[in-house]
């Protein structure tokens, strides 16, 4: 038996269990949500159904009132599925408003979905399980993050051992059955991941009636993760409307397959781009998706840059939704002149991240960093993310940091 790995979302669960009676866990399917709301000790004593369960599905349609009844905390994993759940859940809480007492998972998020009316506004809150994270590992969710460290202070933090972010990282991502070899064929598994995906998933979040179209549409997007997402383009590539096209997007949005990064928009520039950047929820996913195995060869050298961003992507919200909850996350581009991959903010503070999947870097790497800097206010630190193997100053507010010591 694999031995349970901490997660980054666990105390965010049981600190909000103290305060709500409604905690609301989404991620993407197999990102470890059902393994976690059965084995985290804060949680593998409460009672645990699961609508994925046939029968327990068709009781809590048939009586949804009856379903949620008892003074036994409940743990109800895929709850989407049956969204007049949620509003028997809110009449027992406004009956009895229990601390803790509802956890709720899902693979879709509940705030989205057309489906669900019930918000639960005032009753729960929703967090996000993320595929495993590099913290998460290694086993290290018990100490502060590198880069939590770096944004408090604006200063490079004391030198602490860390393992560099290698290519086989970023091809693996961090789905549980890859990242933790569960299973003999990774390439065969994310195959039958699609398959269940598109045949189930997809049909129960919405009816969409083209699943080939819908799969083109899921290939152009892990074609263009880490890249400024053009719904227009997309559609022409995938011959479809605009608007079958955005809902297609949104719907890879609803199920954390897909996220979408927002721009940057506070900085005194012109010209400031401002359609999101898409990336997939995991670097492994996007790269068998793609048919890469091998980010070295001549061919495949185009994604490189793209999947160790989307790779560092799936960490940073592992990290921010964490130790930095509230702060957000988006990006900056000065349309044909300068752009920062990373932008990590708080109402009055900021660090800009940009990533190079190189050891090696000269003083073009940072046209963008510096860009930022002299445009923007209460800048903390500018931040080249490579792959050398030590942390070094470049200047006032400018490091050149590994990635593998960041994501620590």
């Amino acid at each position: 038996m694999t031995r349970y790995l901490e997660r980054e979302v666990g105390q965010q669960v049981l600190q909000a269990m103290r305060t709500f009676p409604v905690v609301v866990v989404s991620g993407l399917r197999q990102s470890g949500k059902t393994t976690f709301l059965r084995e985290d000790p804060a949680l593998r004593d409460r009672r645990y159904v699961t609508l994925d369960d046939l029968e327990m599905l068709e009781q809590a349609r048939r009586d949804p009132n009856a379903f949620v009844e008892g003074d036994e905390p409940i743990t109800i994993d895929e709850a989407q599925r049956c969204p007049e759940l949620l509003l028997a859940i809110k009449r027992a809480v406004d009956r009895q408003r229990r601390k803790g007492h509802f956890v709720l998972s899902g693979s879709a998020n509940f705030l989205l979905l057309k489906s669900i009316s019930e918000s639960l506004a005032g009753r729960a809150i929703y967090l996000t399980m993320h595929p495993l994270s590099r913290r998460e590992l290694a086993e290290q969710t018990k100490s502060k993050p590198y880069l939590v460290e770096l944004f408090e202070t604006g200063r490079l933090p004391k030198p602490r051992k860390f393992a560099p972010v290698s290519d086989a990282d970023v091809l693996t991502g961090g789905m549980p059955p890859v990242a933790l070899e569960l299973v003999g064929d990774a390439s065969l598994w994310v195959k039958g991941y699609e398959q269940t995906y598109l045949e189930r998933d997809v049909r129960e979040l919405s009816q969409v009636a083209d699943l080939m179209a819908f799969r083109r549409v899921l290939q152009l997007a892990a074609l263009r993760s880490g890249r400024i997402g053009n719904e227009s383009e997309i559609g022409r590539e995938a011959k479809l409307a605009s608007s079958t096209t955005g809902r297609y997007l949104d719907l890879l949005e609803v199920s954390f397959v897909l996220s979408r990064l927002p721009p940057f928009l506070r900085s005194r520039q012109q010209r400031l781009v401002k359609t999101p950047k898409l990336y997939l929820s995991d670097s492994g996913l996007a790269s068998h998706m793609l048919g890469i195995g091998d980010i070295k060869s001549a061919s495949q050298e185009r994604m490189r840059g793209p999947l160790y961003e989307t790779y560092v992507a799936q960490n940073l919200r592992a990290i921010l939704d964490r130790h930095m909850f509230g702060s957000e996350l988006g990006f900056w581009n000065v349309q044909g002149r300068n752009e920062v991959d990373f932008i990590i903010s708080q109402p009055r503070a900021a660090v800009a991240l940009e990533v190079k999947s190189a050891a090696r870097f000269d003083q073009s790497d940072l046209a963008g960093l510096q860009a930022f800097g002299a445009s923007t206010s209460g800048v903390r630190a500018l931040v080249l993310g490579y792959q050398g193997t030590e942390a070094i100053s470049l200047g006032e507010s400018m490091y050149a940091v590994p990635l593998g010591l960041l994501l620590s």
